[in-house]
């Protein structure tokens, strides 16, 4: 019997070119990624057609189906089911009307809405920052995040278990069930660098079980009998840069052996000789580096929120949404789990988190402004949840980015938030979260700081209600250009085509 998400799955891969068009399949918390064989097979409006797909991110490595957290995680493993040789007519979708195909035209014409042109605009947007983006450093960031997003549902997990330990060792209750929970929740952060190498060699065209091997020297607990230039090695130091550089190291050592070490003694000499040379590499200068490098981030992180913390936030808050735009923001993760491994929390997420308020202000603001156009209030209504929770894509791509000034005041609120989070952190009240992935409201079970739980979830709470207010506010004075309804058709109310021209481009 064929599931909803196995359904949605099935209507996915033909859009998509079908299974041979299909190089590679992976997800994070809300995205289906995809490795193309043929991008220009892809039938995009047929996929934002389908009612699982909230948005499209197509960029230099993959093509990103935006389903949201939770449906991805169910849908992946159906859609990896049905990568087998096609057959010559594909099963029917059950119940899904079967999209046109890449370069006809429907049969039956559909109107065109507010909504449609919106998507449609935010699509050619993408297109285009995609183009003017795919330089070898942010393709790089890029990768190395695809070492990090596979271990997000982990560290969401931990996160929220620590924060459960928090709360009971704070309230002095089940005093024997404490010190399990701290086991379950810090095992997996006690580890987290053999995952970091494993990803690291399996992202870079290594073998990924040398790259776990070799990122494991730096958690060895005998580690701390080397001495280098004088200074005895710590377990763990380094963390997960140092497990990063050394996996990455191994992979080119590996692909050096391959080249040539002759095919007899591959088997042998190759992992020998890359576990070999990597660990000593990272013994002797790497862990060393990588140490210094992860106790100036925590340092610099601690500096900025303490002394500059208004003006850093205002400009932290503000940026976020282009990053999340260009999907560089996942690069930021390395940073997030080095926090977290110095100081049980990071401070830059709920900071960042902000963004995502202002976006959901401006996105209420048009709602309400634009009272008349149902396409294009149905697009929020169905967007609206996700982007409360912090997944902000459907509203980027659906309606603020589109749209064009929304983005702008909806980046606004978003500095708004972050320097209200800023401001209390100049005071000394840091805010932080002990997991990474979950934003807006969905970030609450994960917060922590210094001043106890209660009083860092109102500050919390005032930064999300200050980048909602502040996103509704300049997206109602400023972010549409005094119209207010839309006509029959569609278009922007009492506006001339030149006007409307205008309102859809930034």
């Amino acid at each position: 019997m064929r599931t909803p998400d196995s359904t949605t799955a099935a209507a996915v891969l033909p859009l998509v070119g079908g299974p041979a068009n299909v190089l590679t399949v992976a997800h994070c918390m809300t995205r289906l990624r995809l490795g193309l064989r043929d991008r220009s097979l892809v039938d995009e409006e047929g996929l934002r057609a389908l009612p699982a797909v909230l948005g499209l991110v197509a960029d230099g490595l993959s093509f990103q189906i935006v389903l949201g957290p939770g449906t991805v995680a169910r849908v992946a493993p159906a859609f990896e089911a049905l990568l087998t040789p096609a057959t010559d007519a594909p099963a029917p979708l059950d119940g899904l009307e079967p999209a046109a195909p890449p370069g006809t035209t429907p049969v039956t014409p559909t109107p065109v809405t507010t909504a449609d042109r919106l998507a449609r605009r935010g699509a050619e947007l993408k297109a285009a920052r995609t183009r003017r983006n795919a330089t070898p450093l942010k393709l790089f960031l890029r990768r190395i995040a695809d070492v990090f997003v596979p271990l997000i549902p982990a560290l969401i997990g931990c996160g929220v278990i620590a924060g459960l330990n928090g709360l009971l060792v704070n309230l002095g209750v089940l005093p024997g069930l404490t010190p399990a929970l701290t086991a379950i929740s810090s095992g997996f952060m006690a580890l987290i660098a053999v995952f970091v190498g494993h990803n690291t060699a399996k992202v870079f065209g290594g073998t990924p079980v040398l790259g776990g091997a070799v990122a494991a020297v730096v958690v060895y607990a005998g580690v701390a009998k080397v001495t280098v230039l004088g200074v005895t090695l710590a377990p763990g130091q380094g963390g997960v840069l140092g497990a990063l550089a050394a996996a990455l190291l191994g992979t080119y050592v590996e692909k050096w052996c391959r080249r040539w070490v002759p095919p007899t003694l591959d088997v042998l000499v190759t992992p020998a000789l890359t576990v070999l040379l990597t660990g000593l590499v990272t013994l002797y200068a790497l862990m060393y580096a990588a140490g210094e490098l992860s106790a100036a981030i925590g340092t610099a992180a601690a500096w900025l929120l303490s002394t500059t913390g208004a003006f850093a936030g205002l400009v932290l808050g503000a940026l976020f949404l282009p990053l999340v735009m260009l999907g560089l923001h996942q690069a930021l993760i390395p940073i997030h789990t080095t926090l977290i491994e110095q100081q049980g929390y990071t401070v830059l997420l709920p900071v960042l988190a902000m963004a995502g308020a202002g976006q959901v202000g401006a996105a209420l603001a048009v709602y309400v402004r634009l009272r008349h156009d149902t396409s294009l209030r149905t697009t929020i209504r169905s967007a609206l949840p996700a982007g409360l929770l912090g997944v902000g894509e459907p509203l980027i791509y659906g309606v603020s980015l589109p749209l064009g000034r929304p983005f702008v005041t909806a980046c606004a609120g978003g500095a708004a938030g972050g320097a209200f989070i800023g401001f209390f952190s100049m005071l000394g009240d840091r805010v932080g979260s002990t997991a990474i992935g979950p934003s807006g409201l969905a970030l609450f079970p994960l917060l922590s700081g210094n001043r106890g739980l209660g009083v860092t979830a109102a500050i919390y709470a005032g930064g999300l209600l200050t980048g909602y207010a502040v996103g509704f506010a300049a997206t109602w004075f400023l972010g549409l250009g005094g119209l207010t309804t839309t006509g029959p058709d569609g278009d922007l109310d009492g506006a001339s085509p030149a006007r409307r021209a205008e309102q859809a481009t930034v």
